[in-house]
């Protein structure tokens, strides 16, 4: 079985930027150390992505923090992450999570078995709704999330969010 592991929004703002929270920094050795765990192959990233009109946006009128904006230094992902990163297909997502990577993912697992894991942030946004995007296209397909490697905009939505994802049949571990 091939294991695959899914990097959500390791980004700048999500870090230390404009929505960044001493969690996510203190997850940052972590992610990079399971990146390392894994074939480079089987590494996926992927990147909140707004544009300059963001704040018009609905997300935007929920969340009126400009942040990951096309480009800014904010948007880019975390050098010392990248750098271990190196070459991983990399998603960008106007919204919370990906359809682009739930299909190929599809697309992966209609041709060979797989796994998947997830790490990143923030855990009760992106991260979950990866997880149950990736659960519904996927049900067959063995998900867990290392609440190790998360970090959630509040420690109490973090641990709403890991009970969230076990209730809905995915790995926390």
């Amino acid at each position: 079985m091939r294991n695959i592991l899914i990097v959500i929004d390791m980004q700048n703002d999500f870090i230390d930027g404009s929505l960044g929270t001493k969690e996510a920094e203190a997850i940052v050795e972590n992610v990079k150390n399971k990146i390392r765990s894994y074939d480079p192959s089987d590494v996926i990233a992927t990147m909140d992505t707004h544009e300059s009109n963001y704040l018009s946006t609905q997300e935007g009128k929920y969340l009126p923090v400009e942040h990951c904006i096309r480009g800014t230094e904010g948007w880019k992902i975390r050098v010392d992450i990248t750098e271990v990163l190196q070459n991983a297909a990399v998603y960008e997502k106007p919204t919370f999570g990906s359809t682009a990577l739930a299909e190929h993912l599809r697309q992966v697992a209609g041709q060979e078995a797989i796994s998947l894991e997830l790490i990143g942030l923030c855990t009760d946004i992106c991260v979950v709704s990866n997880a149950l995007m990736l659960k519904a296209y996927l049900p067959e397909v063995p998900i867990r999330v290392d609440a190790s490697c998360c970090a959630g905009v509040t420690p109490d939505k973090h641990l709403a969010a890991l009970e969230t994802m076990r209730s809905c049949q995915i790995e926390v571990i």
